[in-house]
């Protein structure tokens, strides 16, 4: 394995970094060079809400009508419970990887694995859901980007082929950027969030300043489905559930940012808390500014409908150009936290072809094969559902629930280590819930466990909509049952004999 240590002349502070992950047991081979902003950005553009609003906004109106803005911040309350967990956590174990980390070090190898291996699953299928994206998008800024066809919706087969096309594109593009290095990386992500920010405050602008009804327009639920609302509400907060994921990358890329212990637990919890913010805002300036409730158009057409509709000008290209950059960003996220799991997985030799997938290129920096490895995943995904209209929810709901089940992993053993006693970080500077960790802990347990029997619920109108196979109806506990097994078969030939790597305990204000 190429390593690139700390020259004598590094600050001070990445000295203390390096020390304190080979107190871990790990050599740093990762450059060191994230700050507060990109830590910060690495996590917003994982949730990135321009992207997956846009995604799932009409697929959220068309089940619980306006009244499903109410699934944002009862989601947010829900996933703020978690990432508070995590925020400790970070402060805890500043390596990359954190899920499997995490996991590994409360509940034991085994246990660590599944989760490192659920979640690695989970961002293939994420770094593939967000990538088609550019088809809610791109094709409105310009009828040019429709490649195939003339349909440009998602569920269409024209909309669902020219999407894998895209998105395709678009992860040969990230995996390029992940290749050459963090530098590169963080900087068009930072720059990337930059203009998402400033889209999505313009966005708000734009909706409050063009209204048509109050903000009571939240507690309307004439254009639900059929049905009981409690039904429709539920399946509504898909949406919601599947935004407000991916706030720990801050943890991901520990090893990379300056003074992980302090910065990640924070940034986890900003990233979330801001994108939460600004994605209820968004929500409900689009509700207050669409032209119509009841034209079926905010159920197909979504925010760039309402965008459109108001500022049909080069001007309203231009912030639809602000949710592509978002898209793009988003992507690279998404590759660059999978690929240092991967990478973090391997090093401790717990995955197949360990070697080459641990070994971090000599002059990038960078783990170049996991970045590779996502990339080809990615795409060879959106090709097996080729044709497919039923790609966009089948994808996004498989990959929630099992970003959902690798949470749960994490939070259920740190419970369990709670119960017995957790004791306090010897700094008392870092992040520590205190005598409020068990009821926070026990919460968030119980929220990811409700979230995941809704999310893998088989409803046609979510995997079926334009009808479908019995094996689609249950695509989501199938893709479990699936992952797990070949989790086990994986884990059994090329993990369990090999033997284990030691499991340092002991590190400045560990557990």
């Amino acid at each position: 394995m190429a390593t690139t240590l700390e020259s004598p002349a590094a600050p001070p502070e990445l000295g203390r970094d390096s020390a304190d992950l080979a107190a871990f047991g790990y050599t740093p081979v990762l450059h060191r060079k994230l700050g507060r902003y990109a830590s910060f950005a690495a996590g917003f553009s994982f949730v990135s809400i321009l992207t997956t609003i846009f995604q799932f906004f009409g697929f959220g109106y068309s089940f619980g009508g306006a009244a499903f803005f109410w699934t944002w911040p009862l989601v947010f309350a829900g996933q703020f419970l978690v990432a508070l967990n995590f925020a400790e956590l970070a402060a805890r174990y500043p390596i990359s990887g954190c899920i499997y980390q995490w996991s590994r070090r409360l509940a034991g190898g085994l246990i660590g694995w599944f989760a490192g291996w659920m979640m690695v699953i989970a961002q293939v299928v994420t770094a593939a859901a967000a990538a088609i994206a550019l088809q809610v998008v791109l094709p409105t800024i310009w009828s040019g980007f429709q490649l195939i066809g003339t349909a440009t919706a998602l569920t269409s087969r024209d909309g669902a082929m020219n999407a894998v096309l895209l998105g395709s594109v678009l992860l040969v593009v990230t995996t390029t950027i992940n290749v050459i290095g963090i530098d590169l990386m963080s900087k068009i992500n930072s720059i990337g969030v930059t203009v998402e920010i400033v889209g999505v405050l313009a966005i708000i602008a734009l909706f409050f300043a063009n209204t048509e009804r109050g903000p009571d327009v939240v507690f309307q639920t004439d254009q639900a489905s059929p049905g009981p609302y409690w039904a429709a509400f539920l399946v509504s907060g898909l949406m919601a559930a599947y935004v407000m994921v991916g706030f720990d990358s801050a943890g991901e890329l520990s090893e990379e940012t300056k003074n992980p212990r302090k910065v990640a637990p924070r940034t986890i919890l900003l990233a979330l808390a801001v994108s939460a913010l600004g994605g209820g805002l968004m929500l409900l300036g689009a509700l207050m500014a669409a032209p119509s409730l009841s034209d079926g158009e905010l159920s197909t057409g979504g925010l760039a409908y309402v965008i459109t509709s108001k500022l049909n000008s080069p001007a309203g290209s231009v912030l639809l150009g602000c949710v592509a950059v978002a898209v793009i960003v988003c992507t690279l996220a998404i590759q660059t936290a999978g690929s240092r799991l991967m990478f973090s997985m391997a090093r401790d030799g717990k995955l197949p072809f360990a070697k080459a997938l641990s070994t971090v290129h000599p002059r990038f920096g960078t783990p170049v094969w996991p970045a590779v490895a996502i990339g080809a995943l990615g795409i060879g995904l959106l090709v097996l559902n080729l044709g497919n209209p039923a790609i966009f929810a089948t994808l996004a709901s498989v990959c929630i629930v099992s970003l959902y089940l690798a949470y749960l992993l994490v939070t259920v053993p740190l419970l369990l280590r709670r119960i017995k006693g957790l004791p306090a970080p010897d700094d008392k500077t870092l992040f520590h819930l205190g005598r409020w960790g068990i009821p926070i802990n026990a919460l968030a347990v119980v929220w990811g466990i409700a979230m995941v029997i809704n999310l893998a619920w088989p409803r046609p109108e979510v995997y079926t909509p334009a009808g479908g196979s019995w094996w689609q109806l249950w695509a989501a506990p199938l893709s479990v049952a699936v992952i797990l097994t070949a989790g086990a078969i994986v884990y059994r030939s090329a993990v369990a004999t090999k033997t284990p790597t030691p499991l340092p305990e002991t590190a400045p204000a560990t557990l």
